[in-house]
């Protein structure tokens, strides 16, 4: 490539020293007559070679928008700042004023501690999310070496030759080529809700979405030097903070609150008492670092990170953390039909013509109206069923693709004799609407239809023009999509977890009905057609039919949007799945958007999970698995704020009580390190899920560890007695044995939180008995070995172990009773009963007018929404 090419298409990296140079550069490009654009690039209608790819890619870097590295080391600096750092700083140097030596190392290991182990847990956990990331690679079809393939967006380079159709993500900025014009959405990079037409010679930017169309495209930018990427680098990626996190977040607030409170009372009480106001100043800083939950950020990241790992193994990729959240409270799961309930391999059966065309006649025009490089399922069926007689000997010269919008493809075809013609083929009411002949074979052709809709078969009308002629409505083509083998299992296994599934489809009621009569679903199926969009308030018996219905026919991409909207605002947790990049907007909109196997770049950019396989049986594993996660976090939450009770509850009351500080500075520090260090290991824990979708109870959370974090104390009293009063152990003996006992105690104590019966009904993963188990086998060493600590002799070790046992027994039956109470175990049947059960909600319930809004079917099986004026 010249000098004059690369600088023309070099991204402007010197914009700030040359003003305008590469930026007017690149604005030639986008104006420029197309054909000097390709002179420009050293480019042709048949792209590059591969090995001047690759020579461009060395040149111009990847294409993609380079993300900022924060620097490790500035990164790992970081976590050295804040309030729960500054606090931890603040001991250390009291430490060191005093010359309490040992004070001062152990709350400095505690320091570096948290910093290392916090920043190594991100790291590892933003490496996971990257390589799971990576597997959603948007690819493109490009020309190479004058073949198609299919790279990855990022090794595209400028002059290659791309194609695009409707639901692709533009992948640069790039000039169309010949072709029909196409409809693009450009709201990520203007704003404007409407998409808009570009034809041949039109710039596209990177970053915007195909709405209609199909046509090629010459590449003459790529990554920061986009449109898109000169904006992107402007901008930080906004992270969301899921319901959950927001819930554990306020648990944090509270414990700081109530740890500040008591350390305060504490501190006031020991100065006038005449206590040293540094060594009272330094307890009260260390105590509160203790109490306040340092390693809860970690805990969450490493949590919901392990998690993501999982589900990868199990083919759902996530693209945003707090989705896992979402969906293990998800209660209704709007999915779609084909090649989600169904196989996607559609069959041809025999055709309907009407009088005077042939079966052979309305498969050929239906075949001259398909396109086998599309891939499309219904074109594959179409052009399958041609006879070997039947070869396509026609030379197609226009076509258009089918988008969701006109509901069909149409192709301009001329003859081997030289005749032209025009064939469609798409939905038969749309058909019909074109022919001329649609009053005389209307009755005939909906005879048809319907018999086909009955056995389950998905109708498709065909027409032809001859020359200028007007359209002649030919016949109907019936399409099988048997369901998938497993679909019938899992849905049953959806709703022994608690989720409603709700077909949504666009075919017609009947066959959604008799798909749904196969799968073992409801067969109240609702008729969209008469929905409103997302600007209409549906009737609240209007918004009762959506949430009782079984599924949903003959949907445009606006009532998807429209149903998730009403089940939301119906109190629902709703995962929706779609493919299409009609279905983006949805997508975004569900609780948790899933894009489901072979979805578009579009639908799959607006999704928060991605499944990399088809059917419905990965989104129930996926189900379980966010719920175990869920559960993994609820322990956590229960067992932090149980310890701080504890610890904070002991603490306050001995000094207040009996004018004595049970344990040191530096035990304190010793034991917020071990019991950090070890709960990290809950992420990884055996956990069973629930049979109904998760909800955060902060009732339930808060009186568990109410209930915990009282008896613990209890528990320490009675020991403080025991070694105090009966035999009378020396201060320094006397704070050892109450530091081992909080230490063992406290590790028990997550063994009680992480199951809902008696702590053995779960057996706990080995990484947690061996954290768990370790941090109390350094607990022991430290009081038998005197370091850091007064030293303990053998049999009063042995006397705190046995006396924890005892305890952490008793703890196990107490915590039973607490559950009883604070929630008792309900008969819990299905999320809500369905259209034709007689309750609350159902169809018996609606008087008058909303009876009137809703009405069955003559066969009492279909709901229709009549639209109001």
């Amino acid at each position: 490539m010249s000098t004059v090419e690369k600088t023309a298409a070099v991204p402007d990296e010197t914009a700030g020293s040359q003003p305008g140079r590469a930026s007017d550069s690149r604005d030639d490009l986008k104006s420029l007559p197309v054909p000097e654009v390709q002179k420009r690039l050293a480019s042709s209608p048949d792209g590059l070679t591969g090995a001047e790819a690759q020579e461009r890619l060395a040149t111009y870097g990847p294409n993609e928008i380079a993300e900022k590295k924060q620097n490790q080391f500035l990164k790992l600096l970081a976590y050295f700042w804040g309030p729960i750092p500054w606090m931890i700083e603040a001991a250390v140097i009291l430490s060191g004023v005093l010359r309490h030596w040992p004070d001062f190392c152990v709350i400095l290991l505690l320091l570096v501690a948290n910093a290392t182990v916090g920043f190594w847990e991100e790291h590892q956990a933003g490496k996971a999310i990257d390589a799971l990331k990576a597997q959603l690679a948007v690819k493109c079809r490009v020309r190479r070496d004058g073949a198609w393939v299919t790279p990855a967006s990022r090794e595209l380079v400028p002059g290659d030759v791309i194609r695009m159709r409707m639901g692709d993500i533009v992948p640069a900025d790039a000039r169309l080529l010949a072709g029909d014009p196409v409809q693009v959405d450009q709201s990520a990079l203007t704003g404007e809700s409407l998409p808009v037409t570009a034809g041949p010679g039109d710039a596209v930017y990177s970053g915007s979405v195909i709405k209609h169309g199909e046509i090629g495209a010459l590449v003459y930018a790529t990554g920061a030097g986009t449109y898109f990427g000169k904006t992107a680098e402007l901008v930080q990626d906004a992270r969301t903070v899921s319901h959950f996190q927001r819930a554990v977040l306020q648990i944090g607030k509270f414990l700081i609150i109530l740890a500040v409170a008591l350390v305060a009372v504490i501190t006031v009480v020991s100065v006038i008492r005449g206590n040293r106001v540094l060594d009272t100043l330094q307890f009260a800083l260390v105590l509160t670092v203790a109490a306040i939950p340092v390693a809860m950020p970690t805990v969450l990241s490493v949590t919901m990170a392990a998690g993501a790992r999982l589900l990868a193994k199990k083919n759902a990729i996530v693209s945003r953390l707090v989705a896992i959240e979402e969906l293990a409270g998800a209660d209704v799961l709007c999915s779609d039909k084909t090649g989600t309930l169904t196989q996607n391999k559609l069959t041809l059966g025999d055709p309907f013509a009407v009088a005077g065309v042939t079966s052979a006649q309305v498969i050929l025009c239906a075949a001259l109206a398909s396109r086998a490089d599309d891939d499309d399922t219904i074109d594959l069926a179409v052009l399958a069923g041609l006879g070997r007689d039947q070869a396509l000997d026609y030379r197609v010269t226009h076509f258009e693709p089918f988008d969701a919008v006109r509901k069909r493809t149409e192709a301009a075809v001329t003859a081997p004799d030289g005749g032209t013609f025009t064939v469609a083929k798409g939905a038969p009411q749309v058909i019909m609407a074109l022919a001329a002949n649609s009053g005389e074979v209307k009755d005939a052709v909906d005879t048809a239809v319907s018999g086909f809709a009955a056995r389950g078969f998905r109708s498709l009308g065909v027409a032809r023009a001859d020359g200028k002629g007007r359209w002649q409505f030919l016949g109907v083509l019936p399409l099988s999509d048997p369901p998938r083998a497993d679909a019938k299992a899992t849905i049953a296994a959806a709703r022994q977890l608690g989720v409603a599934v709700k077909m949504v489809t666009g075919d017609q009621v009947a066959i959604a009905r008799e798909t749904a009569r196969t799968l073992g679903m409801g067969t109240a199926i609702l008729d969209a057609s008469g929905l409103g969009d997302t600007k209409r308030e549906e009737t609240a018996a209007a918004a009762r039919a959506i949430e009782n219905a079984d599924g949903f026919a003959q949907v445009f991409p606006e009532h998807k949007y429209h149903i998730v909207d009403v089940l939301q605002k119906r109190g629902h947790i709703v995962a929706m799945t779609g493919d299409g990049v009609n279905d983006a907007p949805a997508l975004k909109k569900a609780d948790c958007g899933i894009a489901v196997s072979g979805a578009t770049d579009a639908a799959r950019a607006a999704a928060s999970i991605v499944l990399m396989q088809p059917g419905l049986s990965v989104i129930i594993d996926a189900i379980r698995e966010s719920r175990r996660i869920v559960q993994r976090m609820n322990s956590y939450a229960i067992y932090r704020i149980a310890e701080t009770l504890r610890i904070l509850l002991f603490v306050a009351l001995a000094i207040l009580i009996f004018n004595f500080f049970p344990v040191t500075a530096i035990m304190i520090v010793v034991l917020a390190l071990l019991n950090d260090g070890s709960i990290l290991s809950i992420a990884y824990d055996n956990v069973h899920y629930k049979d109904q979708p998760e909800t955060w109870n902060m009732r339930l959370v808060i009186g568990m560890a109410t209930v915990l974090g009282t008896v613990g104390p209890v528990a320490a009293f009675g020991l403080l007695l025991i070694g105090d009063g009966g035999y009378h152990l020396g201060h320094p003996q006397l704070q050892t044995l109450m530091y081992l006992m909080l230490s063992v105690a406290g590790s028990m104590t997550i063994y009680l939180t992480r199951t809902r019966g008696p702590f053995w009904s779960i057996r706990p993963a080995r990484i947690l008995v061996l954290a768990v188990t370790g941090a109390e086998l350094v607990a022991t060493t430290l009081a038998l070995s005197g370091v850091l600590v007064p030293r303990l002799g053998w049999n009063w070790v042995l006397f705190v172990w046995g006396y924890a046992i005892i305890w952490f027994l008793i703890t196990d039956r107490v915590k039973l009773a607490a559950y009883k109470i604070l929630d008792p175990v309900k008969d819990r049947g299905a999320v809500h009963p369905g259209p034709a059960a007689a309750g609350p909600g159902s169809l018996a319930d609606l008087p008058g007018e909303a009876a009137a809004a809703v009405q069955p079917s003559p066969a009492g099986e279909e709901l229709e929404i009549k639209t109001r004026t």
